[in-house]
């Protein structure tokens, strides 16, 4: 069985306080975008995991695809599988590729082995296996609080925008980036700020971890800047970086400046 792990992209990014924990809460809107890995995964003799495309750093078994496995053959005794994964979703950029690829192997497996769980249990099983991935499991739109794992779906929808989204292959530790952050709530609904539109965004919705990151990697303002020369109704870093997206009413006519960080670009 085949299926496609998508990447998202945050819309605006507010770090509201340390928890007790040791993790942080947070207010964002998560959006599922069509860029994505292709997972495969077959009934086999022996459970074997095989990558191609982008590099995966890291050993094997450290790898969320193999951890959602190992969950459900603990839990459910499941037979041994054989494991594809074809990475283009680069790795520790803010677009959730990892969460996505093992939400989908939990999903994948559910319906490999038919053994009918409810979303619900599947996002617990997800969250066991790191914040973001409970999101990839309904796909859909998501206003996220708590550490990231709190979700209500919203009516909202980018259906006809335009994305481009770059990657200046500039590999950002999320610890790091929250040691940069002075946590402070919000004081003005994200959700409306959301529902009003694009065209509404620039100056308004931000990113918590953009300011500080771009003072030490000017480069990701300058792709910031170079969207919005290029057309952008909006433009900002998604999660803590580095990837950055533009969303544009109609497809650029011209991105020849920023060809060299292009990794997708097409309509929503």
């Amino acid at each position: 069985m085949i299926s496609f792990p998508n990447a998202k992209i945050n819309l605006g990014l507010y770090i509201t306080e340390k928890r007790k924990d040791g993790f942080h809460n947070i207010e964002s809107v998560f959006y599922p975008i069509p860029f994505k890995d292709i997972l495969e995964i077959n009934f086999a003799s022996k459970t074997s995991f095989e990558t191609t495309g982008l590099k995966i750093p890291g050993k094997n078994e450290d790898n969320l695809i193999l951890k959602a496995y190992k969950a459900l053959r603990k839990d459910f005794n499941i037979d041994p599988v054989q494991i594809n994964l074809h990475k283009q979703i680069p790795m520790g950029a803010g677009l959730g590729g990892g969460s996505a690829d093992g939400a989908f192997t939990i999903k994948l497996l559910n319906d490999l082995f038919e053994l009918y769980l409810e979303d619900e249990l599947l996002e617990i099983y997800a969250s066991d296996l790191g914040s973001d991935c409970p999101f990839f499991i309904k796909n859909e739109p998501s206003f996220v609080t708590g550490r990231g794992d709190e979700l209500e779906e919203i009516d909202f929808s980018l259906k006809g925008y335009y994305l481009i989204l770059l990657n200046p292959g500039i590999h950002i530790s999320t610890p790091k980036a929250y040691g940069m952050i002075s946590p402070n709530k919000i004081d003005f609904s994200l959700i409306d700020l959301i529902k009003s539109g694009p065209e509404n965004w620039q100056g308004n919705l931000k990113n918590d971890f953009e300011q500080p990151i771009v003072e030490e990697y000017p480069l990701i303002r300058q792709l910031v800047n170079g969207l919005y020369e290029t057309g952008a109704v909006y433009a900002s870093m998604t999660g803590s970086g580095s990837s950055v997206f533009g969303i544009f009413k109609d497809e650029p006519k011209e991105t020849d400046g920023l060809a060299e960080y292009l990794v997708w670009k097409g309509k929503l």
